[in-house]
């Protein structure tokens, strides 16, 4: 016996299914109309099934019929942006309804992809722009469709759609990268001078075609490695070599010679022995004072990563420095006069703070005027002002300021003081003896503590100010 059960049909009683078919059954009837009309049945049996039609279609479709449109609206709305939460608890027909709920939750689906999408690029942006050197990518034509912080502060202008090519006039730079672009090649490398800009700057320029599966439009990315700081540190480093040669030359060839001449010419002459004895002697503590500047200098460039972990008091640095020069003041009959704030300790090497001031001590005795004064005074300050080259330390800071009387020091010369070996012209010709390494020897020491030094020259009156900050941290 077959069971025609709903249930065992599987059909929902709830869903109204059965009604559902009947109605759309029904129409059936119109069938029976029109025999009716051919006397093929009974005229009040054909009439019974078109009042039956209009009754279901009524009663049955309709209300279905308008909820479709309310979905289909509803979908439009969704592809416009907007959102109409209310409409599911509107709907009385469960069809429709399960309907509008799974567009519901399609529409969060995409919508949850979206945003993915959009952290997505926004990661890649910032990503991009944190990296140090220039960057642009650019699509099959060579357009720019992005461009990192580096490279729109390089070029100063608005990089979107711009032919890369029109950003640097250089015929290699354009062979390359339609080379690159015309798929003859994978990647291209070079150097390059960038002649439309203000400095001029080299550069060591990478173009790289991405693989087919990049995203979008993006075909290559060219990278531009700023070589100007690199070629600046090669060429210190060869004049480092070059003056130290001559450095240790010089001494070595005075003592050569007259170690030669004692054993020749004035080999019986006392009075010339003595006097080439004592000028040998200088030399050598010049030779030894230059080997132990230049060690020095190596060991402090090996800590300069390394952030120092002592509390120091400047004001009682500065105090020994004072004391232990006393000497070479009275020599230069010069006073020192000092002005010290109440100051926090720091976080410092304390050797290497007492290291500074001795050098800008000495430094102000040797260059001043004799019977003049030296100026000596501290404060606290609120910040440690950007140097050009490195980050300096955040947050409160102390200034050391030593200030002395001597020859006017024109500013292109202020600019090259801590360079090593650089001494001035009218020190040379004065014969006024050092290595030429005490500066570059301070600010080194100063670019470990994070601090910076200001030099200023103004009616012959130079001042040194040291900043270093108050905490530093790791």
């Amino acid at each position: 016996m077959i069971n025609h059960d709903e249930e065992f049909l599987g059909i929902d009683k709830s869903s109204g299914f059965s009604l559902r078919v009947l109605a759309l059954s029904v129409p059936a009837g119109v069938i029976f109309l029109i025999l009716g009309m051919f006397d093929l049945l009974p005229a009040s049996l054909a009439l019974l099934s078109y009042i039956s039609i209009m009754f279901f279609n009524t009663v049955f479709l309709l209300p279905l019929s308008t909820e479709i449109q309310q979905v289909k609206r509803y979908i439009q709305n969704l592809a416009e942006g907007e959102t109409e939460e209310e409409l599911l608890k509107k709907m009385t027909e469960k069809e429709t309804r399960d309907l509008t709920e799974a567009i519901n939750s399609m529409h969060r689906f995409w919508m949850a992809k979206q945003e993915q999408l959009e952290n997505r690029t926004l990661t890649d942006a910032a990503v991009l722009d944190i990296l140090p050197d220039p960057l642009v990518i650019i699509n099959k034509t060579g357009n720019i469709i992005g461009a990192n912080l580096a490279a729109r502060r390089l070029f100063e202008v608005d990089l979107t759609n711009k032919d890369v090519r029109s950003l640097v006039e250089d015929n290699g730079f354009v062979s390359a990268m339609e080379r690159v672009l015309g798929l003859e090649a994978r990647t291209a490398e070079f150097r390059l001078c960038l002649k439309e800009l203000k400095e001029k700057p080299k550069f060591y320029v990478r173009i790289a075609r991405l693989s087919w599966f990049a995203k979008g439009e993006v075909a290559a990315v060219v990278s531009f490695y700023d070589l100007s700081k690199a070629l600046s540190l090669e060429q210190m480093q060869q004049d480092f070599v070059a003056n130290a040669s001559h450095e240790l030359r010089t001494p070595l060839s005075i003592i050569s010679g007259f170690i030669e001449t004692l054993m020749t010419t004035a080999k019986d002459d006392d009075k010339a022995r003595e006097k080439f004895l004592k000028i040998m002697s200088e030399q050598t503590v010049y030779m030894a004072a230059l080997i132990e500047n230049l060690l020095s200098l190596s060991k402090i460039e090996l800590t300069v990563a390394t952030p120092p972990v002592d509390k120091v008091s400047v004001n009682a640095v500065i105090k020994e420095v004072k004391n232990a020069l006393e000497l070479k003041f009275l020599e230069q009959k010069l006073t020192v006069k000092a002005q010290f704030a109440r100051l926090p300790k720091i976080t410092a090497d304390e050797q290497q703070v007492m290291q500074v001031i001795r050098n800008l001590l000495d430094n102000a005795v040797k260059y001043a005027t004799p019977e003049t004064e030296i100026l000596i005074a501290t404060q606290k300050v609120a910040q440690v002002p950007a140097h050009r080259y490195y980050e300096v330390g955040a947050g409160d800071a102390v200034e050391i300021s030593i200030a002395n009387v001597g020859v006017p020091i024109a500013q292109e010369d202020l600019e090259r003081l801590t360079e090593r070996f650089y001494r001035l012209q009218e020190h040379k010709n004065k014969n006024i003896k050092g290595t030429g390494l005490g500066l570059s020897i301070a600010a080194q020491i100063i670019k470990r503590h994070k601090g910076n030094m200001l030099i200023s020259s103004k009616d012959g009156v130079t001042t040194f100010k040291v900043y270093l900050p108050l905490v530093l941290e790791a």
